[in-house]
């Protein structure tokens, strides 16, 4: 009998595991999935307290991108799937000490509506100048790599960059926009650009394209519709419930196996498949690998198979980040809490990145009388602050959180959640550094890489990445 063995359990991994089990063909094989942490599922940990629902790390996933939606309806939880509260869909900058609502129409940092961009307190008159003259700024005729700060500034302006695309960028990516790729971190900007000359008039003639398309499809019957779809997505149970339907299914399948608290320490070559390597100085024989870790981690338990392939993943640089949820009685609230929550630019020298207002950008996260908002610490400039105690964490959120939206109360609980190095960062010549390490592991048959360090940080890329090298594993395993 063939065996894989997925090394990491987090969405990847077990998105490679699940593929594997859905498209095998024929003669049945073993997967055994080792996972160093005491549960599956890396950094998606939802926490049910006192009728609130808290996410620890990412709270949803892009619409936009398929792939987890589809994970999720394949998985039986299509019914569970939960869209955003639309009528409260605005997003708020903080700038000059104040909050200033997105204007309508701007798709991340792209201005589709004209009356929206002239009204705003947020941009200045020649901020707005600037931003409107975009279909005017011509193609860049270099090929190159360029920073996303030079992108945004050659297109749109400085304060563009600095009140829209960084605040939004670190809020998501934690990253920092002089030194982040913008072919790697945002390759649809790149396609707009070459293909429409501007990001402006290619987001309209998209968006034209999209409700045509919609307009097009067939109205399903029988199903009122389905599930509501919005542009971000989430379960009503939480995101832990998708990892624990993927786990509760894969340990169902025959010949499947998952053991946490098991760290590998290397991979080496064993005659035609590899050998796996544990802490316990024990070892697995395996016909094909799959490291869903990160790249630091890969790097380490590729050490004694290829020295230049390890040192090459050490290139591919983390962040720390941590999430803050606090609670408060809607009653000591007096912001009317009109949107999803704010972004905080790195101008206004806060020691938060973002906070959202879960319980009004998704039901069933809090009780009615009260409030949940999550607060976003650390990230490419302020990775220090993740150091601090839960006390001093919850303390300065709350100093924040008078200061911006006024709240003066003690809350009704607070969570803190660290995540160190576990942001890639995807800095200028990230697709350059990818291409050469799928080269070099491509030397390896049978031996695959994963996860979020490579084509994608969120949750629905990372299920696409690993469904795609589940399917090369099995190609290989067919032809072997």
């Amino acid at each position: 009998m063939k065996r894989v063995v997925v090394i990491g359990g987090g969405i990847a991994g077990l998105s490679a595991a699940y593929s594997l089990r859905e498209h095998q063909k024929g003669e049945d094989f073993e997967i055994v999935i080792l996972e160093k942490n005491p549960d599956v599922g890396g950094n998606i940990r939802t926490e049910k307290v006192n009728g609130f629902l808290i996410e620890g790390g990412p709270d949803c996933f892009l619409s936009e991108k398929p792939w987890a939606m589809e994970l999720c309806k394949r998985l039986g939880l299509g019914a569970e799937l939960l869209p955003t509260n639309e009528k409260d869909r605005k997003t708020f900058v903080l700038s000059r000490g104040r909050l200033h609502e997105l204007p309508e129409g701007v798709i991340l940092m792209v201005p589709t509506k004209i009356m929206p961009l002239a009204l705003s307190s947020l941009i200045t008159l020649r901020g707005k100048i600037r931003m409107a003259l975009e279909m005017f700024v011509p193609k860049r005729r270099e090929k190159g790599d360029e920073t996303l700060g030079d992108f945004v500034r050659r297109r749109l302006g400085k304060e563009a960059l600095d009140k829209i695309a960084e605040p939004l960028v670190a809020g998501v990516h934690a990253g920092d926009p002089e030194t982040m790729s913008i072919r790697s971190s945002f390759p649809k900007f790149v396609q707009l650009e070459e293909e429409h000359g501007s990001l402006i008039r290619g987001m309209l003639k998209r968006m034209a394209a999209m409700r045509r398309s919609r307009a097009a499809a067939p109205k399903p019957g029988g199903q009122a519709g389905g599930p509501k779809v919005t542009m971000f997505m989430t379960l009503k149970g939480g995101l832990s419930v998708m990892i624990d339907t993927l786990k509760s299914s894969l340990l169902k399948s025959r010949n499947t196996s998952i053991t946490v608290n098991e760290t590998v320490t290397g991979v080496i070559k064993k005659g035609p498949g590899y050998e796996v390597r544990l802490a316990d100085n024990t070892t697995i024989v395996a016909d094909a690998v799959i490291i869903a870790a990160p790249a630091f981690a890969a790097s380490s338990i590729l050490t004694g198979l290829d020295a230049e392939l390890s040192q090459k993943l050490l290139t591919i640089p983390y962040v720390s980040t941590a999430t803050v949820s606090i609670a408060f009685r809607r009653t000591d609230v007096k912001h009317p809490l009109n949107g999803f929550g704010f972004v905080v630019p790195r101008a206004e020298k806060r020691r938060i990145m973002a906070a959202t207002w879960t319980s009004v950008k998704f039901n069933y996260r809090s009780p009615e009388d009260a409030v949940l908002i999550r607060c976003f610490v650390g990230g490419a400039k302020n990775s220090e602050l993740v150091e601090l105690s839960d006390s001093e964490m919850a303390r300065v959120v709350r100093e924040e959180l008078k200061d911006i939206m006024g709240i003066d109360a003690g809350p009704l609980l607070a969570r803190v959640y660290r995540w160190k190095l576990s942001m890639p960062q995807y800095t200028i010549g990230h697709e350059d550094r990818v291409n050469w390490i799928e080269e070099r592991v491509s030397r390896y048959p049978g031996l695959y890489l994963t996860g979020s360090a490579y084509h994608g940080i969120g949750i629905s890329d990372s299920v696409r990445n690993g469904e795609i090298v589940a399917k090369k594993a099995l190609h290989y395993l067919s032809v072997r």
